[in-house]
């Protein structure tokens, strides 16, 4: 999981991880590319950002299958799927660790509390708006994307 839970006061809820921010990056980049292969290096200068956050983030998404990870020489990064089989909701729950939205640790009202379920609860109804698009369904505008991108 790559989201530190530390309790809804603290770590704030239902706003998005920089991680699955630049995951999410990756995905609209590597839509516009029509299968062609993209670079690390491309992606973070597209959006202004960390190659080395980047990296982290690629493998990540690679070893979940939404990107394919070629290497070589004339290696690089594609999608592993159509745009439009790549489900937002899966993506945001697997940057996001869904499940685990808050982690009680050593509160004192744990075993009597009614917060769990109902964050529960809400982090899957947040979720299953994701779930309603793909890939593709952020990358409709792909011409201007494209220009955007410089890809």
């Amino acid at each position: 999981m790559h989201l530190q839970n530390v309790g809804v006061l603290t770590q704030g809820f239902m706003r998005l991880t920089k991680y699955t921010d630049y995951g999410i990056r990756v995905l609209i980049h590597l839509g516009t590319t029509d299968g062609a292969l993209g670079s690390i290096r491309g992606i973070a200068q597209a959006f202004d950002i960390s190659q080395d956050h980047l990296k982290k983030v690629v493998q990540d998404l690679s070893a979940a299958g939404f990107v394919e990870s070629i290497r070589g020489r004339n290696g690089g990064i594609r999608l592993a799927r159509p745009a439009r089989e790549i489900n937002l909701g899966k993506v945001l729950r697997h940057t996001e660790g869904l499940d685990e939205i808050i982690v009680c640790g050593t509160c004192p009202v744990k075993p009597a509390c009614g917060l769990p379920p109902i964050l529960a609860e809400a982090s899957a109804a947040f979720a299953a708006v994701f779930d309603k698009y793909t890939v593709a369904d952020l990358i409709k505008r792909k011409p201007e994307l494209r220009l955007l991108l410089a890809v």
